[in-house]
């Protein structure tokens, strides 16, 4: 499973020593930026299925919205 950049930077924090308040409030602005995260890369990504054209003429062809993609990239 690939990590987001909030994941990675929290698996790191980790590891530091923190007191319970310390904790407690890592944790809820961990789970804060996850999901600012995840709706960001469900945006980039797209919200529907759809079929592109470039300004070359390509045809380009999306398989799968955003939400599908970040579930089967960062939550597997």
């Amino acid at each position: 499973m690939k990590q987001t950049a909030v994941q990675w930077f929290a698996s790191k924090v980790m590891y530091l020593k923190m007191n319970p308040k310390e904790v407690f409030d890592f944790l809820q602005w961990y789970e804060e930026a996850l999901e600012m995260e995840k709706e960001q890369i469900v945006n980039a990504h797209g919200h529907q299925s759809n079929v592109r054209i470039t300004a070359q003429g390509n045809t380009l062809l999306y398989l799968k919205d955003g939400e599908e993609y970040y579930k089967e990239t960062y939550e597997k």
